[in-house]
C-alpha cells in the first residue's frame, strides 16, 4: 500500500511561502524515517548512470537527441536489485527503500545526463571545426566543472520553483508515480522489470549478430530496389537500418516529432538533394550522407536555430516570471530562529561555494585550453546562470528544455563581442548548454523527491557524487566511440547536434558569403519556416497536430533517411498501441523502448571497444 506521505501536498495560493514548506514538512517528508543515502544506493545509481551515460552518448551521436534516464534507471534498478536478491540473498537481504530507489536516480540521472550532453554537441562540434580531439585531462576537467556548474545552479531554484511555486516537472511527477507503482504493485513491477530485460537482451543480441555474429551474421542495412537521378536509393540514405535503436527512440518521442521528421526527411532526401545534385551544389560522383548534408545542414540548421530563438522569445512571460523571482530565490524568508525544514535544505552557502569553484574552473579551463579570455568567460559564466534559471522554468511549466536555444543565445552574444574565434564561440556556449541543461534535469529529480518526501540535502549530494562516475565513463567512451574527426557526419555517427552547433560558429566566424547560393537561400527559406511553424504552433494551439513540427523538420536534414523512417515506424507502433491497447502501452511501451535503448547502445559500445582492440 502506497505511503499516504508520499502523496503531492495541496496547498492554498494564499499561503505563505514557510506555511507551504511547514505543510509539506508535517504531510509529505519522510526522510528520517526510512533509508536514503546509502552506500548501495549511491554505488548502484553510479553504475547505472555510467551505463546510462554511454546510452545517451551513443544516442546523441546518432540522433542529437538526449533521452531522460531518471524513469528507465527507476525500473532498471528495482529489477537488478530484486534479481541480486534472488540469486544472493545472503549478501543481499533487504529491498531497497522507495527513497533509496530515488536516490539510486538521481545519482544515475546526474551521471547519465549532465556529463554526456555536451560531449555529442559542442565538445564534437569542436572536433569538426578543428579536426582535432581536446586532450583527455582538459576534456576530463572541463566536464566535471561543467556538470558541477549545472548541479550547483539547481540549488536557489529548487526552494523557489518547486517548494514554493510548486511547479509541475511533468517528467519529475511521472518519475515519482514510477517509484511508487514499482513499490506498491508487485506484479506490475515485476512485468515491468522483465519487459526491459528481455527488450535489452534482445537489443543487444541484434547488435552482436549483426557485428560479430559470424556464421549468423545478419545485415545491418536493407536496401530498397528504385533509383533517383539514376542514382540507387541506398545512395541517398533511403534505406531501411536494422536496428531497433531508433525505433525505440521514436516510441519515446512522441508522434508529432516523429511524423514532421519522416516528412523532412522525404522532403530533403526525395526531392531537394536530387534538385541540387542537378544544379551542381552536390556533386553527382560524392553522392552519399556526407556530401548531401554538407547542404543541407544549412536548411535544418536555421529551421531549428530560429524556431527555437523564437519559442524561447515568446516565452516572455516564463522569462519575466525567472527574473522576477531572482530576488525571491536568495532573501531569507523570515527572522528568527531556523525551521526544521530549512535544516533539511541545502545551504544558500553551499551553492554558493560551489558556484565559484566550478565557475572558476570554467574559466581556468577556457583560458588555458581554449585561449578564451578570463572577461569572455566571466560573461559566459553570468550569462549562463540567468539562462539556466530561464531554462529550469521552462522546464518546470512544459517539460521542456530549451537546451539548443540557450546555447545558440550564447553563440549569437559571442558572434557580436567575438566574431572571428570559433572556438570561443562554442565553448562558451558549451558553458551555458552545458549548465543550464544539467540544471534543469536535476531540477525533475528534486521534484520527484519532493513528491515522495525525500530529504533535498541528501539527494543533492546522490546529484554531486554522480558526476564522478559520469566522467569516468563518458570521457574515455568518447575517444573510443569517435577516434578522429572524419568519423563525424557519417553513417555511423551523424552527429546532428554538433554539425548544427559548428554550422552556426562558422556562420558567425566567415559570414554566409563562402556558401553556395542555393544553401544561402535554404539558409534564407529556413530560417522563416521556422518561424512560421512556432508561430503557428503557439497562436493556433487547436491546430497544433496539423502544423509539422519545425524541430522535427529541421533534424530530419541533419540525420540519415534510414533513421527518420526507424523513428516513424517506433512513433506509429506507440500511437496504436497507446489508441487500441492502453493498459499495455502503459505497461510496456516506455520499459520495452528503453531496454532496447540500453541493450543496442551498450552492446553497440562493447563492439567499438572489441573492433578497437583488434578482437572484432
Amino acid at each position: 500500500m502506497t505511503n499516504p506521505k508520499t502523496q503531492s501536498p495541496a496547498q492554498s495560493p494564499a499561503q505563505s511561502p514557510d506555511e507551504i514548506e511547514a505543510h509539506w514538512y508535517r504531510t509529505v517528508y519522510q526522510g528520517d524515517s526510512m533509508p536514503q543515502l546509502t552506500f548501495r544506493a549511491v554505488l548502484m545509481g553510479s553504475l547505472l548512470g555510467g551505463f546510462m551515460s554511454l546510452s545517451n552518448l551513443y544516442v546523441g551521436l546518432k540522433t542529437g537527441w538526449g533521452l531522460g534516464v531518471a524513469i528507465t534507471a527507476c525500473i532498471l534498478s528495482f529489477a537488478i536489485y530484486k534479481t541480486l536478491r534472488t540469486l544472493f540473498p545472503r549478501w543481499f537481504t533487504t529491498d531497497m527503500s522507495i527513497l533509496e530507489n530515488n536516490c539510486m536516480q538521481s545519482t544515475a540521472s546526474s551521471a547519465g545526463y549532465s556529463t554526456g550532453g555536451t560531449m555529442v554537441s559542442a565538445i564534437s562540434a569542436y572536433l569538426i571545426v578543428t579536426g582535432h580531439h581536446i586532450p583527455g585531462p582538459v576534456l576530463a576537467w572541463w566536464t566535471f566543472f561543467l556538470a558541477s556548474l549545472g548541479v550547483f545552479l539547481a540549488i536557489p531554484m529548487k526552494r523557489q520553483m518547486i517548494n514554493v511555486e510548486q511547479l509541475k516537472f511533468p517528467s519529475g511527477i511521472a518519475a515519482a508515480e514510477t517509484l511508487r507503482s514499482l513499490h506498491s504493485a508487485g506484479r506490475e513491477a515485476v512485468i515491468k522489470a522483465r519487459s526491459l530485460g528481455l527488450a535489452g537482451a534482445f537489443g543487444g543480441a541484434l547488435t552482436w549478430v549483426k557485428e560479430m555474429g559470424s556464421p549468423f551474421r545478419i545485415p545491418s542495412m536493407l536496401e530498397f530496389p528504385g533509383a533517383l537521378g539514376g542514382i540507387p536509393l541506398a545512395k541517398w540514405t533511403i534505406s531501411f537500418d536494422v536496428s531497433t535503436i531508433m525505433i525505440a527512440a521514436g516510441a519515446i518521442m512522441g508522434w508529432r516529432i516523429a511524423w514532421s521528421i519522416l516528412l523532412g526527411a522525404v522532403i530533403n532526401y526525395a526531392v531537394l538533394a536530387p534538385w541540387m545534385m542537378s544544379l551542381g551544389a552536390i556533386d553527382p560522383a560524392k553522392i552519399g550522407y556526407r556530401a548531401i548534408v554538407s547542404w543541407s545542414t544549412w536548411t535544418g540548421a536555421s529551421i531549428m536555430v530560429t524556431s527555437g530563438l523564437m519559442a524561447f522569445f515568446l516565452q516572455w512571460r516564463v522569462v519575466a516570471r525567472a527574473f522576477g523571482a531572482l530576488v525571491a530565490v536568495f532573501r531569507k524568508r523570515d527572522k528568527g530562529a531556523e525551521k526544521p525544514w530549512e535544516r533539511i535544505e541545502v545551504p544558500v552557502s553551499w551553492f554558493l561555494a560551489g558556484t565559484v569553484i566550478s565557475g572558476l574552473g570554467c574559466l581556468w579551463v577556457l583560458h588555458s585550453a581554449f585561449g578564451t579570455t578570463y572577461l569572455m568567460g566571466v560573461i559566459a559564466v553570468l550569462l549562463t546562470f540567468f539562462l539556466a534559471l530561464v531554462a529550469c522554468r521552462a522546464t518546470g511549466e512544459s517539460d521542456i528544455t530549451p537546451v539548443g536555444a540557450m546555447g545558440k543565445i550564447t553563440q549569437l552574444v559571442f558572434g557580436v563581442i567575438a566574431p572571428s574565434n570559433i572556438v570561443t564561440n562554442l565553448m562558451t556556449a558549451s558553458v551555458t548548454a552545458g549548465a543550464a541543461g544539467s540544471s534543469a534535469d536535476l531540477l525533475v529529480d528534486l521534484k520527484s523527491g519532493y513528491l515522495l518526501g525525500a530529504n533535498p540535502r541528501k539527494q543533492f549530494l546522490a546529484q554531486f557524487l554522480g558526476i564522478f562516475a559520469g566522467v569516468l565513463v563518458v570521457v574515455p567512451a568518447f575517444y573510443i566511440l569517435v577516434p578522429t574527426a572524419a568519423d563525424l557526419g557519417t553513417d555511423r555517427w551523424p552527429a546532428p547536434s554538433a554539425q548544427v552547433w559548428a554550422a552556426v560558429a562558422r556562420l558567425l566566424s566567415t559570414g554566409v558569403d563562402a556558401l553556395h547560393p542555393t544553401a544561402r537561400l535554404g539558409l534564407l527559406v529556413g530560417g522563416a519556416l521556422g518561424l512560421v511553424l512556432t508561430l503557428l504552433d503557439a497562436f493556433l494551439p487547436s491546430k497544433r497536430k496539423f502544423v509539422p513540427s519545425a524541430m522535427g523538420l529541421g533534424l530530419a536534414m541533419v540525420i540519415p533517411f534510414f533513421n527518420s523512417l526507424s523513428m516513424f515506424i517506433g512513433a506509429v507502433i506507440a500511437l496504436v498501441l497507446e489508441k487500441k491497447a492502453p493498459r499495455h502501452a502503459e505497461l510496456y511501451l516506455i520499459a520495452v523502448a528503453s531496454g532496447l535503448i540500453a541493450g543496442e547502445s551498450l552492446l553497440g559500445i562493447v563492439v567499438a571497444l572489441l573492433q578497437a582492440s583488434g578482437l572484432g
